[in-house]
């Protein structure tokens, strides 16, 4: 059965089997007597959970949530619950089951205590009596099924990514409508994007007014949906002189070059949190650069595999939108290489966050201070 085929009663066997497995044949879980008791809601559940030779046992009250949970949820409804569920047996464990939760919406269940298991991997349970504390991590990212959600306008896909590139990029507040015209894209599109956003709490509006976001969470919500080397999305080639080579050949490269390229990636990310040395040259291409003719001035040789240059293929203009030029060579935005790196495989991801960090401490240095200096600023 896939994610998008999942009953309730189909998750909810499926987080007990989970469970069972963590815990050990030991440990015996029993669902309320008659199996049927529910809450009015009818998406609670209530489990008892045993050891060998144990005479307390600890209770669960079980939240199925087929559909997720978004941070937004996590505030408004189940912190709700936990607090009467509190007020009315304290030994009894909120105990959240989803097919995936979110790095998010994990982190805010942690804070308030509220125990979780998703189909993924990622659980935290604790139980005070008799004492079980399990804590594992899963997939980062969604499952396809869940990251297309039809009907729901979600951070997948190249429009998404421009938004949120521009929303971390510039100071609030602004409206929907500012954010429509700096961006070029539909004020419908934006608007449902953004009602999307303000669920997952990665911005807050004063009736109309985005007056907050919180760009790192939003930069790492939009990595979760995204894969960086996607199969068909980059050519792959050799530099037989070494990397230094090739970036001075970059360096010497016409004007009406360079304004089609943009370094990205662990090279990017190293002018300002160099983690590591080494790593494979990412560089953007614009759709109007042919890659060969490009390949063949940079000195580089095609290889089926062990490639140290890579020419990724941009989805979406915003990638050029931005730029900075250092040391004479166009690197994409710092909020581009954060989100490139949150993407990427092997340690790249750490390197994601290591740029976040830098960009936390240097807001003033790469943030626009407002939307109308934008607009009045001409685009790519």
């Amino acid at each position: 059965m896939t994610v998008d085929e999942l009953t309730q009663d189909a998750l909810f066997e499926q987080g007990v089997a989970r469970l069972a497995e963590l815990l050990g044949p030991s440990w015996r879980i029993d669902r309320r007597p008659d199996g049927k008791e529910t809450h009015r809601s009818g998406s609670d559940i209530i489990m008892t959970v045993q050891g060998e030779g144990e005479s307390s046992y600890g209770q669960l009250l079980v939240d199925v949530k087929l559909t997720g949970v978004s941070p937004r949820m996590v505030e408004e409804v189940l912190l709700t619950k936990l607090d009467l569920l509190q007020q009315l047996n304290h030994y009894t464990t909120l105990l959240v089951m989803a097919p995936w939760l979110s790095r998010q919406t994990q982190k805010l269940l942690r804070r308030h205590d509220i125990s979780y298991l998703d189909l993924m991997g990622n659980v935290s349970l604790r139980i005070p009596r008799p004492a079980v504390v399990i804590y594992t991590e899963g997939a980062t990212r969604a499952p396809q099924a869940l990251a297309k959600e039809p009907g729901r306008t979600t951070l997948a896909g190249p429009k998404a990514g421009r938004l949120v590139r521009l929303l971390t990029d510039v100071y609030p507040p602004y409206r929907a409508g500012e954010l429509a015209q700096a961006s070029g894209l539909s004020l419908g599109y934006v608007s449902r994007l953004l009602d999307a956003l303000e669920d997952q709490l990665l911005i807050r509006r004063d009736g109309r007014v985005i007056t907050f976001v919180d760009w790192p969470n939003l930069l790492r919500s939009r990595a979760e949906r995204e894969t960086l080397l996607r199969k068909g999305s980059y050519v792959g080639l050799l530099a037989p002189n070494g990397i230094p080579s090739v970036v001075e050949r970059i360096r010497r490269l016409p004007p009406s070059g360079l304004d089609k390229i943009a370094v990205t990636g662990t090279h990017a990310a190293h002018t300002v949190a160099p983690l590591s040395a080494g790593g494979q040259l990412m560089v953007y291409v614009s759709p109007l650069l042919d890659e060969d003719d490009l390949g063949d001035e940079l000195g580089l040789l095609p290889v089926d595999e062990n490639a140290d240059v890579l020419l990724l293929q941009a989805r979406d203009r915003s990638v050029f939108e931005r730029t900075e030029t250092v040391e004479g060579i166009p690197h994409v935005a710092l909020s581009q290489v954060a989100l490139d790196c949150l993407a990427g495989p092997g340690r790249m991801p750490a390197e994601g966050e290591a740029v976040i960090e830098y960009m936390k401490g240097h807001q003033d240095l790469w943030r626009i201070s407002g939307i109308h200096d934008l607009l009045t600023t001409p685009q790519l």
